[in-house]
């Protein structure tokens, strides 16, 4: 759970300074791909790769000791780490039903924390993996055709299919059961994990610069927690301890609604509001 607690600080911090880089990226020519180059650009956003390059390095070594619903969860709580760092660093002032939301999230961990058992002992079939390389194609698709999306759906179409894209990171990580060059490139689940990566940032870019930011970070935390917890449960084997199934359905529901509530720091404010001017609180549309 320490691992999964330390990708969750990894890809919170990196929130705030990609959500930056991207409203610096501008709307710009082309589309979802011309947009993530121009954002790379931005030396916020290399900085936010890296951290999150350091958070996906926790990610499988928790994927790899605790069940999927626990990491999904923990790094739904990033939420509350882009808020804190919202906060501390860029004085965003919380309001109390925020800091109370926080504190449910870190309620909702504690119990996940406390119930969760060791990872499932099924390795996962060869059907399962194949359909998981199947939904990570299915969002590079979404993610190409996104610029043409419009209207009030758009932001929740990007988020989920974000959500979708990491979801399918964490489900391949645990198809993924040798590391043996043969082996990894015989497993679909390779490159449903390659694919549903790249797919996932590119989608998020693209929520996180266009939009209803608040929209889309609540599309992407329901995306990437609710089904691969599921698949976790149902095919590969995922429990908890004796007698406490209750307290872990508790956990994850008290930290999913908490992150939900956090939606709004998914947006951080514009490099130009970063000081003293900007301790107000944040506008969950704010341009």
């Amino acid at each position: 759970m320490v691992c999964a607690l330390t990708a969750a600080i990894c890809f919170g911090t990196a929130t705030v300074l990609q959500a930056m880089a991207a409203r610096e990226a501008g709307d710009g020519a082309g589309g979802e791909a011309a947009l993530l180059l121009r954002a790379v650009r931005q030396w916020r956003y290399v900085v936010g790769l890296g951290l999150d390059g350091l958070g996906f390095v926790f990610q499988i070594l928790a994927l790899r000791s605790i069940p999927i619903y626990a990491v999904s969860a923990a790094l739904a709580s990033s939420l509350a780490v882009t808020a804190v760092v919202a906060a501390r660093l860029l004085r965003v002032r919380l309001s109390g039903a925020e800091w109370a939301a926080v504190a449910v999230v870190c309620a909702g961990l504690a119990m996940l924390g406390l119930a969760s058992g060791p990872e499932g002992d099924r390795s996962g079939s060869m059907t399962l993996k194949w359909v998981t390389l199947g939904i990570a194609v299915g969002v590079l698709l979404l993610g190409l055709a996104g610029g043409r999306l419009s209207g009030r759906w758009r932001a929740l179409v990007l988020g989920l299919g974000a959500g979708f894209g990491f979801g399918v990171v964490e489900v391949s990580v645990r198809l993924i059961d040798t590391l043996r060059p043969a082996g990894l490139l015989a497993n679909p689940a390779t490159y449903a994990l390659l694919v549903g990566g790249g797919a996932a940032f590119m989608l998020l870019t693209s929520a996180l610069q266009r939009g209803s930011v608040t929209t889309a970070t609540a599309g992407m935390v329901i995306g990437e927690t609710i089904g691969p917890a599921a698949v976790g449960v149902v095919w590969l084997g995922d429990r908890t301890r004796e007698g406490l199934t209750w307290l872990a359905v508790l956990g994850f529901t008290v930290a999913v609604a908490g992150a939900l509530a956090l939606a709004r720091f998914g947006e951080a404010p514009d490099v130009a509001d970063a000081g003293p001017e900007a301790a107000e609180p944040l506008s969950p549309s704010r341009p």
